[in-house]
């Protein structure tokens, strides 16, 4: 411990009064204790529940569905795809908190890929397969229903999945934007890389027994970053009125979060072997299909948006990926990796700057 803070206690500790600092330490990690368990008290007692209604699937394979967000006639389509390993419904979360619902409302046709639990086909699927076997058709029935090329989406590992998919079918596709995307797996390098060699061994244990990786044993490095942010957090909303937005906006967040996607075994093994033990995709190694996915070969208006305060996805990491694709326009903005799609601040920062993005680009 560094500074003056540090020095005074190192001083403090070898007096006499050891004990009494000692008891005082004490009290203070119980009153924070008692406060975080405040927080989950009342967060299991809110009476909130996700009532928006998810719009009917408009294609499918296995368990993943296609659902189609409306919008005006001939409106230009997106296809927005999220990570693996957690609902979709972060991308329409509540009717305030809603990316989907923003864009569709001003002139776009948002097609929101939902992955769902992997079912028996996809318990076989590599990250590979997904956009072989999955984005792929969904490409193409979004194309069918609309007449026209979409813009692809991705947040987070669900960019990683569209950069993909825009690398395969180039010609198929208008433009990119992505957020939160993870490339340089090494690059800011928060601790996570030391995570997950840690955690390897319980994955593994998952994946050579042929089942997917339970969501709570894939999430539990991200939540080791900063582990005193969940006791923060949840000691906060203990002092927030149950009827308040902010309230509410806390348990739609954390009922998200609580409700995480198993990982089939093939893609953890190739997100944590290839991607953040590897760090192929920087490398220029990682392939889909036998085709190396390098963004400096996918010559796509793009648009890439880095929040700052990211503990999920290093700035670094994100920032690597807009160097490298050649039509990249970046934008970094000052929240963190769910705040960026959610908070109150998405809407200034993120939507608006995506909506004016979209609307600049060419038609087909």
């Amino acid at each position: 411990m560094d500074g003056e803070l540090g020095a005074a206690l190192r001083e403090a500790m070898g007096e006499a009064n050891r004990p009494n600092l000692i008891a005082a330490l004490d009290r203070e990690a119980r009153r924070r204790m008692d406060r975080f368990l405040a927080g989950v008290e009342a967060y299991h007692a809110h009476p909130y529940r996700r009532t928006l209604v998810d719009p009917p699937p408009v294609w499918r394979a296995g368990t993943t569905l296609l659902r189609d967000h409306g919008g005006f006639l001939n409106a230009p389509p997106l296809l927005l795809i999220p990570s693996l390993i957690n609902r979709a419904q972060v991308l329409d979360l509540t009717p305030r908190r809603s990316l989907c619902r923003y864009l569709a409302e001003r002139g776009h046709r948002p097609f929101l890929v939902d992955w769902d639990v992997p079912g028996e086909e996809e318990r076989t699927f590599s990250i590979g397969d997904y956009v072989l076997h999955r984005l792929e058709p969904a490409l193409d029935a979004v194309i069918e229903r609309t007449g026209q090329r979409p813009v692809l989406l991705g947040y987070c590992m669900g960019g990683l999945l569209a950069l993909a998919l825009a690398r395969r079918r180039r010609e198929w596709i208008r433009g990119l934007v992505l957020l939160a995307t993870p490339w340089d797996f090494v690059a800011g390098d928060s601790g996570l890389i030391a995570l997950s060699r840690a955690m390897a061994p319980a994955i593994r244990r998952f994946i050579d027994r042929g089942e997917p990786v339970p969501a709570d044993v894939v999430q539990l490095p991200f939540a080791l970053l900063d582990p005193l942010s969940l006791a923060r957090k949840y000691a906060r909303f203990a002092h927030l009125d149950p009827q308040a937005p902010r309230a509410q906006d806390f348990m739609a967040v954390e009922d998200w979060l609580n409700d995480g996607v198993p990982l089939a075994g093939p893609a953890a093994r190739e997100a944590l072997d290839r991607w953040y033990l590897g760090n192929e995709p920087a490398r220029g190694t990682w392939d889909v299909g036998g085709q190396a996915i390098r963004p400096e070969e996918i010559d796509l208006p793009s648009l890439v948006i880095v929040p700052d305060r990211d503990r999920i996805v290093p700035p670094d990491s994100a920032l690597a990926l807009a160097r490298a694709i050649p039509r990249a326009r970046l934008r970094i903005v000052p929240l963190g990796h769910v705040g960026m799609v959610t908070g109150r601040q998405a809407v200034p920062r993120v939507h608006r700057p995506i909506l004016h993005w979209l609307d600049k680009l060419p038609q087909d």
